[in-house]
């Protein structure tokens, strides 16, 4: 590498018995980089900067001529020749990213101009004005679970976008509404046909027992109290809950040639130079896989060269290709797994079981049974 960035010159020598001047600089241990013969009086040669004194003091009677020159020199004497042209655009680039960088406008978009105005007095106070340099996503995502954590009563939501130069904020502002006490005498009813596994009351009468089964709409907790007699002294309104083990068959499908991007949660900005059909990223840490949303900031339209503003999420690519009892395991453990994401933070799986599959053209289709333990607990007003 560093050979290939040392200074050499290209030499156009002429003279009679052009042989023995070049055995004088084997001799000199000159390195000839390069050798090619132009006729019996004339070479064409390269050699190494350092050897050129060297070579112009035994030229004696042979004509030497320097054609070109190549590595640290050639970038030295290309640098001297445009080095105004370079500065300028360095300095001229340098001030374009500068001014990418900073603020020239904060929108704050709702229909309340006292929510606006809340909101503009907090970004101020937490450094987000006119005039003033980006902040990075992290510390926008840190201002704005600020701001909410600040106004929990009168924000809901809060979101900052960078839009070129500008920020666009949005809000939400929080409704608290006031629920009115029903006092609606009730019935907790099973909301599925289920077997009965739990059932706890603060309030009425549980008239179902554990391994109890109950069809759709039977009542496990009377909001009516009946004594002995079978005559009713009162009505409340049943509170409490009802878990039962309620069965399910689902068809799972998966595929033999599976691909899929997983985003894992990794997000940043860059600034990239695009050339052609080149993406250079202004950057050290780079993405591998990513999905990417892209603004033009500067372009030409005579020249293939454009800067623009990326907003990247690192992913996570899963490429496989299954056989028919590998797909078949995929498919069980994706049915397991969906199955998993649809239920409450209470409820669980009791059992599953395989009962069946079948091949498609691209897909193998498992049919499989689940038990599981799930709230039933539905409520019913009882009419007079």
């Amino acid at each position: 590498m560093i050979e290939k960035f040392k200074s050499k010159v290209a030499l156009n020598v002429k003279g009679k018995n052009i042989n023995r001047f070049i055995k004088k600089l084997t001799a000199r241990k000159i390195n000839i980089l390069s050798l090619k013969y132009i006729d019996k009086n004339e070479v064409k040669l390269i050699i190494y900067k350092e050897d050129l004194e060297t070579v112009l003091k035994i030229k004696s009677i042979y004509e030497v001529y320097e054609e070109d020159v190549f590595g640290y020199l050639k970038i030295k004497r290309t640098f001297m020749i445009n080095k105004h042209l370079i500065i300028f655009l360095l300095v001229g680039f340098s001030i374009f990213i500068f001014l990418t960088n900073v603020v020239f406008d904060i929108e704050v978009v709702h229909s309340n101009k006292e929510i606006r105005g809340l909101i503009k007095d907090e970004l101020n106070e937490r450094g987000i004005k006119k005039y003033t340099l980006k902040k990075s996503f992290k510390n926008l995502e840190k201002i704005k679970e600020d701001i909410l954590n600040a106004y929990p009563d009168r924000l809901e939501w809060l979101e900052i976008e960078e839009v070129g130069t500008k920020y666009i904020v949005r809000a939400e502002e929080r409704e608290i509404v006031t629920k009115k006490d029903n006092k609606v005498p009730r019935n907790l009813v099973a909301k599925k046909d289920a077997v009965i596994k739990k059932v706890t009351a603060s309030s009425g009468v549980i008239v179902r027992n554990t391994d109890d089964y109950v069809k759709k709409g039977d009542v496990i907790v009377n909001g009516e109290v009946i004594l002995q007699e079978e005559k009713t002294m009162g009505k409340v309104r049943a509170l409490g809950k009802a878990y039962g083990e309620v069965w399910y068959v689902i068809k799972t499908e998966y595929p033999f040639a599976y691909y899929e991007e997983k985003e894992t949660g990794k997000k940043k900005e860059s600034y990239n130079i695009k050339f052609l059909n080149k993406d250079i990223e202004l950057g050290f840490k780079k993405f591998k896989n990513k999905k990417v949303e892209e603004d033009v900031i500067l372009s030409h339209p005579l020249l293939p060269i454009k800067l623009v503003h990326q907003k990247q999420k690192e992913v996570k690519v899963i490429s496989d290709v299954l056989t028919f009892d590998e797909a078949l395991v995929k498919a069980q453990e994706h049915s397991i797994k969906k199955m998993k994401k649809s239920l409450k933070k209470d409820e669980y799986i009791i059992r599953s079981k395989y009962l069946k599959s079948s091949m498609k053209e691209n897909t193998v289709e498992v049919t499989m049974f689940f038990a599981i333990y799930e709230d039933i607990t539905e409520y019913r007003d009882i009419d007079d």
